[in-house]
């Protein structure tokens, strides 16, 4: 019989190789779990971050936060904003959840500038009758963006969501009224500030003249076509010698470049309504004053000052005269902005084209009353129980003018406009706000205290 074939060699080598392909399929599937854990691991730490940096949590004293970290988020979200959020089903959510009204025949109004100080309080006033408020804001720092954030805050509390973006992003307006049938835009986004200007120029040029040319070019060609409110400014009057301030009297002169980009920001409104039938209305706001207003006005650094022991300059005319100015509350400048928006017609363009004459209006915003500085000052020294250390000098060629009065007849015809709110009232609110956003306690709490324990 022959030999049987050896099989022993073949048996070990066939086991030799199942081993060496059980020892790769081991190393591979060893190898592909750690990739997923390490992809798992970095999808995680982005997921973080975005949210971290996106929605960074609320506090009840949002001015606590360090400034630092305000600069920080407002750089970062801005970036992220561009990359990734504009267009995306979760922004345009928010975007619309916020526009939508909530009672019948409401608006749906876009508020430029909704950080700012009047644009605060308006959106919060349009948001609490019904309507619907989105906001755009790019949280400059003319002033300390903090502010502006703890407005955000307030606002997000009210269901008010601000888009952070400028007004010269034409693809950002754009992706807006395409997401949004606005029926009104209240435009109060602008380079704020007379002095300023002297400092920065091209700031004024870009936010109040070319900003406002991209917002109504965008607008011109929405379909429908918004009415549009917008804040001229009581300093358009410049050198006018008129007493009281009417709508009707020359605006020709302007005393600082302020002014004259908010006198172009007018003839630009006519010019769009003529051709393309945008109806617009522009109020000329008087010195608007009261709680979380703007660090730059004289009335609050006047009580930071005060409350520091700090010299504060009061200025007096060339021919020794008081200045005085026509201190308007920031709730009748409100209800100022409100009446201008529900008596504002619709625009008669469609598509970048006009149907047929539009609304076209100028108000005055004030109260009517002149008050010195100097009264301010004694008014604030009362409320804070702290003598301020004046120190008068005579007003520099800075482009402030010596008085300011309105007329609001016209405003008042049209809308019923009529405000109702003294200084010494509408500075009473503005220290009982201030002292609780800074943290500062009053000196005559101090006082009471201090006699309580005597007794």
């Amino acid at each position: 019989m022959p030999a049987s074939p050896d099989t022993s060699k073949t048996v070990k080598l066939e086991r030799y190789n199942s081993y060496l392909r059980k020892l790769h399929s081991t190393k591979v599937l060893n190898a592909s779990s750690k990739l997923l854990f390490r992809v798992t691991l970095l999808i995680a730490l982005v997921l973080i971050l975005f949210f971290t940096i996106n929605y960074p949590p609320l506090s009840d004293n949002p001015h606590h936060v360090p400034p630092h970290h305000q600069h920080h988020h407002s750089f970062l979200s801005t970036s992220l904003f561009s990359a990734t959020s504009a267009g995306g089903s979760a922004w345009e959510k928010q975007v619309r959840h916020s526009s939508t009204p909530r009672r019948p025949n409401g608006f749906s109004v876009l508020v430029t500038g909704a950080a700012g100080f009047i644009g605060s309080h308006c959106s919060l006033a349009l948001k609490k009758r019904g309507d619907g408020v989105l906001g755009l804001d790019n949280f400059n720092n003319y002033y300390d963006p903090s502010l502006k954030r703890a407005r955000q805050n307030l606002l997000s509390k009210h269901q008010i969501f601000i888009v952070d973006g400028d007004l010269n992003d034409g693809p950002l307006l754009t992706k807006l009224f395409d997401v949004v049938p606005f029926t009104h835009v209240l435009h109060l986004a602008a380079q704020a500030g007379v002095r300023y200007a002297m400092q920065n120029p091209q700031s004024y040029v870009s936010s109040n003249i070319a900003g406002f040319v991209s917002l109504l070019e965008v607008a011109k060609a929405a379909n429908p076509q918004p009415s549009i409110v917008w804040a001229s400014s009581s300093s358009v009057y410049g050198l006018n010698t008129e007493n009281p301030f009417s709508e009707r009297d020359r605006t020709d002169q302007p005393a600082s470049l302020y002014a004259a980009t908010k006198k172009a920001g007018e003839e630009i409104a006519h010019t769009y309504n003529h051709i393309y039938g945008l109806a617009l209305t522009g109020l000329r706001f008087f010195t608007v004053y009261g709680p979380w207003g703007r660090p730059d006005m004289a009335y609050f650094f006047f009580t930071k000052d005060t409350l520091q022991g700090k010299s504060i300059d009061i200025y007096q005319t060339q021919d020794q005269k008081e200045v005085a100015r026509d201190f308007t509350y920031i709730d009748d400048v409100v209800k100022g902005c409100l009446g201008a928006l529900d008596t504002a017609e619709k625009s008669t363009g469609s598509g970048g084209k006009k149907k047929g004459a539009a609304q076209l209006r100028v108000y005055n915003l004030g109260n009517t009353s002149p008050v010195p500085v100097g009264r301010l000052v004694s008014i604030l020294e009362g409320l804070l129980y702290t003598k301020a250390k004046k120190h008068v000098i005579t007003m520099p060629r800075n482009g402030d003018v010596p008085f300011t009065h309105a007329n609001v007849t016209l405003a008042y015809k049209d809308f019923g406009y009529k405000p109702t709110t003294d200084l010494a009232t509408g500075l009473r609110k503005f220290v009982k706000w201030y002292v609780t956003y800074f943290g500062i306690q009053p000196r005559v709490k101090k006082e009471t205290q201090h006699t309580d324990k005597s007794g």
